[in-house]
């Protein structure tokens, strides 16, 4: 049996990444992703793709990190797909409405700009593309189909929307990804909206270290964690664990273009 964790963030742990990515192998984690979120982290999320085989690495400015120099960290950006190893997505990136702080009007216009420019580069190489959707669903939603961008490139990351939500994302071709939340007690839109989507585009990720599964919850996560979320998913469906994962290896490897 084996799982892939599709979206973490391995810059948290580089102090203790030898003993992190242990754990995640003993927990049948066979491979993972590790999301940039800014300039300052790409060339770490590179490094560490780089020296482990088990991970693979995205780029991208997350919302909350839309700064008035973004326009020049996305020539940066492009920069990580002339090297080796490539990243596998662009992500993440999104809009992040959540909290916030100060001209609003001028903020969530700064997102979305960033948003648009990073759906053309995530274009011009046809890639898979990791969506952050906080509280700006029908923004993200309408932002993507104007980019007509391909929907089959497309998941919405840590997808925490009901379950009509992600069946008109499936219906334009993309998907969403599912975190520990989905075993939280209070989580039950999140898991019909996992059972509207079924198996055929599933996949699950760790968001580590936030949102650790239940039994960890309010511990720090990891990427060892997904397989409790595994575990939980694989009961909720009415799977065996290794069929569970197997499927979502699969649509893992399938979506990322990975071997």
């Amino acid at each position: 049996m084996s799982l892939i964790d599709t979206h973490c963030h391995l810059d948290f742990f580089k102090n203790e990444l030898e003993l992190i990515l242990q754990r995640a192998r003993e927990a049948a984690v066979e491979a993972m992703i590790s999301c940039g979120t800014e300039a300052a982290d790409w060339p770490l999320h590179c490094e560490i793709a780089n020296r482990y085989a088990q991970v693979h690495y995205s780029v991208g400015i997350h919302p909350t990190n839309v700064t008035q120099n973004w326009e020049t960290d996305l020539e940066t950006l492009e920069q990580f797909f002339a090297k080796t190893p490539k990243p596998v997505a662009m992500g993440e990136f999104g809009l992040d409405y959540h909290g916030i702080e100060g001209d609003t009007t001028t903020i969530i216009a700064r997102q979305k700009e960033a948003f648009r420019q990073q759906l053309l580069i995530a274009q011009r190489y046809d890639c898979p593309i990791i969506i952050h959707s906080r509280d700006a669903f029908e923004d993200c939603k309408t932002l993507i189909d104007q980019s007509l961008c391909n929907w089959e490139n497309i998941v919405i990351h840590c997808f925490s929307e009901n379950a009509e939500a992600i069946r008109e994302i499936n219906a334009r071709g993309g998907r969403g990804s599912f975190t520990g939340i989905v075993t939280y007690k209070n989580a039950e839109k999140i898991r019909q909206a996992l059972l509207a989507q079924g198996v055929e585009r599933l996949m699950l990720e760790t968001d580590s270290p936030y949102l650790a599964p239940v039994p960890f919850r309010s511990k720090q996560n990891e990427p060892a964690f997904v397989r409790e979320t595994a575990r939980y998913v694989a009961t909720l469906l009415g799977l065996a664990e290794s069929e569970l994962a197997a499927i979502t290896t699969r649509n893992a490897k399938n979506f990322f273009r990975i071997a």
